[in-house]
């Protein structure tokens, strides 16, 4: 949508921001510990190995890393009994939000987000109220794609169904141009191998919530309120991801964001 490379790049600066005071580490233990519930090994674990590269491309450092893999396999005492819950809501002007979390409390997660939506003229709906409005897909993001031809081959064979251009920030703040593969979530760790296998630089390997349609936010006082709102939601420690079908202009995310 219009704008997300923006917003996903505010974001990632912020996270880096967020990281200085250990909250993305925090975020990315609970992934790495669940993870690691289906088995320590990262190389016949999928799911772990991609939470681990998401977790070293944040600056968790190794110990935290090794320390949630202990954690989640059972070999440092019992993890803690996070589970995995998806909630829906509407932000001002009725976007669509859609929230996955990770917790060990649903009375403490379901109060925290329904604060954060009533803060920002917005509300806290039931299960399915706006789920079907977002298409879940498996997103491989790569970096200095070279030859668009060469890379649609290499896509292809991998098992990509459609890709985007798009920006990632380096690690002095950066755009580098990158390029998002869609895909079958079933297919994503196949595709994911198949580009590797055939020298592509992998930026990000996960599950997305693609929106089916979006809703255009022009009025400066529902920007304010919904960025407000994507900011609350993204800062609570049990929230892992925040989705929304808001089409809004670049300049406009950025002012809001600044």
């Amino acid at each position: 949508m219009a704008g997300h490379s923006k917003w996903a790049n505010i974001k990632r600066q912020k996270a880096r921001v967020d990281a200085v005071k250990g909250k993305v580490f925090a975020k990315m233990s609970r992934e790495i510990i669940v993870a690691a519930r289906q088995g320590g090994d990262p190389a016949g674990n999928f799911q772990l190995r991609t939470a681990i590269d998401k977790a070293k491309a944040a600056g968790v450092p190794n110990d935290n890393i090794d320390r949630a893999i202990a954690k989640g396999s059972g070999n440092l005492g019992a993890d803690d009994n996070y589970e995995a819950i998806r909630y829906e809501g509407y932000g001002p002007g009725g976007v669509a939000i859609l929230i996955e979390a990770l917790t060990d409390n649903r009375n403490r997660t379901a109060a925290d987000l329904r604060a954060a939506f009533s803060k920002s003229n917005g509300n806290l709906g039931e299960t399915g109220c706006v789920g079907w409005m977002f298409e879940q897909k498996g997103v491989v993001t790569i970096t200095h794609p070279g030859d668009e031809e060469a890379l649609l081959e290499a896509a292809l064979e991998g098992g990509a169904e459609t890709y985007d251009l798009t920006t990632v920030l380096g690690r002095r703040d950066e755009e580098i141009l990158a390029v998002d593969l869609f895909c079958d979530p079933v297919d994503l760790e196949a595709l994911d191998t198949s580009l590797k296998a055939q020298g592509l630089t992998v930026h990000q390997t996960e599950l997305r919530w693609i929106p089916s349609n979006t809703i255009a936010v022009d009025d400066p006082d529902q920007a304010r309120l919904l960025v407000k709102l994507m900011d609350a939601l993204e800062d609570l420690d049990d929230v892992q991801s925040v989705t929304a079908n808001f089409d809004m202009a670049e300049e406009m995310m950025a002012d809001m964001a600044a």
